[in-house]
């Protein structure tokens, strides 16, 4: 007897996956969010959330740290990318993979060793937010550079030719064709740097001295006091999340570098 294996049926394990591992926890997030200590419906946790300054300041200095660390890693990366993949050495896929190694490294033993470094360098003190940025910016660069690399490497090079046959110089190169179709990694670059950034605590907690506490830390510390508060946290962040990436066209069709639909 002959197996036939159509599209639903290699489907069928993703499926389950997906239910038993997203769609069930997260209806335990709503349950709890939306429960008192009683467990009856209330809209009770998110009233002290909205009321708490603390905890709306908490998300307000997630934000900006997040945005501050997306946009410093950007400034390092494009030009990092875009010398790469203009690049005629031979060993460039070298250079490459020295940005990409610290990825191999235990993600632990990176910030612990930033932040004896720091502590040499004396730049350890109170609630220091440069830190917490400059550790971020140190553990998402890699996660920058590649999508920019990859789509910058795919642009067709005679549309740098064509650019130059038309009378345009370097700059207006750059802006009027290099920018526009490589938006596609820079887009893709900034989710994967931003999301991450606002609840990645170990890095505040390591390298600010616990004093910089943003809104992952406050999710990890209610999960072990108060899974409702905790829960309707994780409900906040999420819509954070799923905004952020409307914004930045996470759900749009993807485009190839010669901007037509893939």
């Amino acid at each position: 007897m002959k197996l036939r294996f159509s599209r639903k049926t290699l489907g069928i394990p993703y499926a389950v996956f997906l239910v038993c591992f997203v769609i069930i926890p997260m209806l335990v997030i709503v349950f709890y969010a939306f429960t008192d200590d009683e467990m009856h419906f209330s809209f009770v946790n998110f009233g002290k959330f909205f009321s708490d300054p603390t905890k709306l300041s908490t998300i307000v200095y997630s934000l900006v740290i997040a945005l501050l660390t997306t946009a410093v890693t950007l400034v390092i990366a494009y030009p990092v990318a875009y010398i790469l993949a203009r690049s005629k050495m031979q060993k460039k896929y070298i250079l490459l993979l020295l940005f990409v190694t610290p990825m191999w490294i235990n993600f632990v033993l990176r910030v612990n060793a930033l932040r004896e470094i720091l502590a040499w360098a004396g730049m350890l003190g109170e609630a220091n937010y440069f830190n917490t940025i400059l550790g971020m910016v140190y553990d998402f660069l890699p996660f920058m550079i590649l999508p920019l690399y990859t789509t910058l490497s795919k642009i067709d090079g005679s549309l740098y030719e064509a650019s130059a046959d038309l009378g345009g110089n370097s700059f207006t190169t750059f802006t009027r064709v290099t920018v526009p179709l490589s938006m596609p990694g820079v887009l893709s670059g900034m989710t994967m740097v931003f999301l991450p950034s606002m609840t990645n605590y170990v890095v505040s907690d390591m390298l600010g001295n616990s004093k910089v506490t943003i809104i992952g830390k406050f999710i990890e510390t209610y999960f072990g006091t108060d899974w409702h508060m905790g829960s309707m946290i994780a409900l906040i962040l999420l819509v954070i999340v799923l905004a952020s990436t409307l914004l930045t066209g996470g759900f749009q069709s993807e485009h190839n570098v010669r901007g037509t639909t893939v």
